[in-house]
Formats: structure tokens, sequence, C-alpha cells
């Protein structure tokens, strides 16, 4: 069943979300972009390419126990100004700002993930709808390692292939799905509808996501990163390394690999001051772990 886009929607930002406060030019050098500034499909592609490129998804800041706001003034201090990493509501909200200062009609949504699942679970993904000369494409900067590298035209049945991978969106009774490609067939990402949604309920998600303790971000440490031709994930000391040809190779670190690791594989830096901070945490997350049902983002 196919869902008509929102109603009412203008190149503004909808008065709920406030721009205003996002220095655009400083956003535009954090992820190296210095193309054209006009809201076309093509400077799109290149936005989403040079977001996900540039800034990291990770939870660190979580798991050193520091809140995750969503206000644009803090997520410009952390992602733009402090040149750190972050996962979804804080990635895809600075990036939904910066295109709509760019022109861009955007829709913010709320996604479940599904991570190859039916389980029902909660809305904790954030996503984005962009219209450009009606045409609709799903954007989606903050998901991580199996995320889109560049946005997908949302229509039943749509596919995109960037470089080794290919994604597609299907219609799944009321709920659009976007799906990855794996040597084994279609694999869920996640699934959304198409419905307005408000700051309110972002913060309430985020907060779920940031606290709640069966939420897969809580009490772990976690880093992913993909590109055209290689997918990795870190979850406390276990690094995963997925290839399109379905080979995964798994690596258990020490504790002292992790800083060198964040830095060489998911391109994060730690302040001189955390890197005993993330051990002495992580030391305590594992010898306080466990054997419960696997936590799936």
């Amino acid at each position: 069943m196919h869902h008509a886009p929102p109603a009412g929607r203008t190149g503004a930002a909808p008065a709920e979300w406030d721009t205003t406060p996002l220095d655009l030019d400083a956003y535009l050098r954090r992820i190296g972009y210095d193309g054209p500034r006009t809201a076309t499909t093509d400077v799109l592609r290149s936005l989403h390419r040079a977001h996900m490129s540039a800034i990291r998804f990770t939870n660190l800041d979580l798991f050193l126990g520091r809140g995750v706001p969503l206000d644009l003034p803090s997520l410009q201090r952390k992602l733009v100004a402090r040149r750190r990493g972050g996962y979804c509501f804080e990635q895809n909200l600075l990036f939904a700002a910066a295109l709509e200062r760019l022109g861009f009609t955007v829709t913010r949504l709320l996604a479940r993930i599904r991570r190859g699942s039916a389980t029902v679970r909660p809305r904790s993904h954030a996503v984005l709808l962009v219209d450009i000369d009606g045409r609709r494409l799903l954007a989606d900067a903050g998901f991580g390692d199996e995320g889109l590298i560049e946005p997908i035209a949302l229509h039943d049945g749509a596919q995109a292939t960037v470089g080794a991978w290919t994604w597609r969106v299907d219609v799944d009774d009321e709920e659009w799905v976007l799906r990855s490609q794996r040597p084994d067939g279609w694999f869920d990402v996640f699934s959304l509808r198409l419905e307005r949604h408000f700051p309110v309920d972002f913060e309430t998600s985020n907060f779920y996501t940031a606290h709640h303790p069966r939420s897969a971000f809580v009490g772990k440490l976690l880093a992913q990163r993909g590109d055209d031709h290689v997918r990795h994930a870190l979850k406390n000391l276990d690094l995963t390394t997925q290839h399109p040809d379905g080979r995964h190779e798994h690596r258990r670190l020490a504790l002292g690999e992790l800083g060198p690791v964040l830095h060489d594989v998911f391109g994060l830096t730690l302040a001189g001051h955390e890197e005993p901070l993330l051990q002495a945490a992580l030391a305590a997350a594992t010898a306080e772990a466990r054997p419960t049902a696997p936590a799936t983002l």
C-alpha cells in the first residue's frame, strides 16, 4: 500500500524545527564538501556521502556517561566543532538542518530497526524523507555499517547500488522496508511509516535509546563504519569486518588496541584523558556482563 507524501511541506523548515543556529559553513567544512549549494538530487547524493564518510557512527560519549542532547546548538558543538561521532538521532537531525538551510524539503521520520528480524521493535531510529521536484528519496546518514551510502528513491521495488553493495525499498503491508542485499538474499534493515513527527517524538525515542536497559546502546561501546567495499562493526572489544561476498572476520581486541582501532578503522580520536576512562568502563562492562538474549540495533 503506497502512502501520499506528507502535506504542507515547503523548502523552509517546519516551524517546530529551528535551523537558524546552524553554522552551515562550519558544517560543510566538517564533512569536506565544497560543491554547489543547490537543492538537487546530485547535491543531495554528494552531501549524504560526505556526511557519512566524515561523521562516524558511535555511542562513545553515551558509553562514557555523557548525555545525548538533540538541540541543534548541542549537535553542532559535538559533531561539528568537537569533531565527534554520534548515533542516528544526532547525525540525521544535524543533516536535516543542513539540508533545509540549503533549500531541500525534509521530513524527519522514525523507523523500527529490523536487522533481519520480524520482531516488532520500538521506533528507535531516525531517518529522513527528502522531496525534490516531485521525487521522494530516503536519506539516512546515521545508520552505521549497513546503512545507505547515498539516498535511495522511495518507491516500491526501487534499487540502488553503491560500490559493492545494493539496497532496495519494498512495501510490506503498510510499512516501507529498506533491505540490503546479502549473498543469501535480501536482509531487512529497517521499516517505517510516512507520518509527521515532532521534536518531542525524537526526544522520547532518544531517551529510550540512551537509557532503557534493553536498548542496544546502553552498557556497551559501539562503533560502525561502512564504505563502498567493506563494513566494520565494533561491540565492546569484538571487531567484525563484513565483505560483499559474505565473508565475516572476527577479532577480539586487547584493551590496549582499542584506541588505535577506533582511530585507524573508525576515524574516531580520543582525547588524552579518555582512553584510560574508556578502558576502565569496558573492563567493568565485560566483567559485569551476564549471558542474555543478544541486543540488536
